[in-house]
């Protein structure tokens, strides 16, 4: 058997209001959000008893999701938001945008911080960066220049 797709990537926040907004101000579209609570959902997670509230989000072609969790029990046991991008088992998401420097000029409102000083291009491929974002929480961002047209290959 194999399998089917990759459904979601989590992500635990402090600011389940918070992360929504800024999600929402990078592109990507609320699909719920709700109360997951009980002993049935401890058997999932191993944490026992738990109380989350759950965001879920998806990007604009419907394929990608991300769900955001604030758990209210049990607390949350440890913050990895501010470890280096090398640190084991250290996860991000990455995002593809349609324009990088619209996209960070519109995200400086949620105080994000660019990891390096500045945006990188790998050859006339992709222009990359990472930021800090909702206290800490690395996101990359990703402009495919393969897809843009300049003005003398348009028909």
């Amino acid at each position: 058997m194999a399998v089917k797709r990759m459904d979601n990537m989590g992500i635990v926040v402090d600011d389940l209001s918070a992360a929504v907004t800024f999600f929402r101000d990078l592109g990507l579209e609320l699909e719920g959000r709700a109360t997951i609570e009980g002993e049935w959902a401890g058997r999932v997670t191993g944490l026992g008893d738990q109380c989350v509230e759950v965001a879920m989000m998806r990007t604009p072609d419907g394929h990608g999701r991300l769900e955001l969790s604030r758990f209210l029990e049990p607390a949350v046991a440890s913050d990895h938001r501010n470890a280096p991008v090398n640190a084991l088992g250290y996860l991000r998401v990455m995002f593809a945008v349609d324009d990088l420097d619209e996209t960070l000029a519109r995200l400086r409102k949620h105080d994000t911080q660019l990891v390096s000083s500045e945006v990188v291009q790998y050859e006339h491929t992709y222009r990359l960066c990472y930021i800090r974002a909702l206290g800490g929480l690395l996101i990359g961002l990703a402009e495919d220049l393969r897809h843009h047209e300049s003005p003398s290959e348009e028909h």
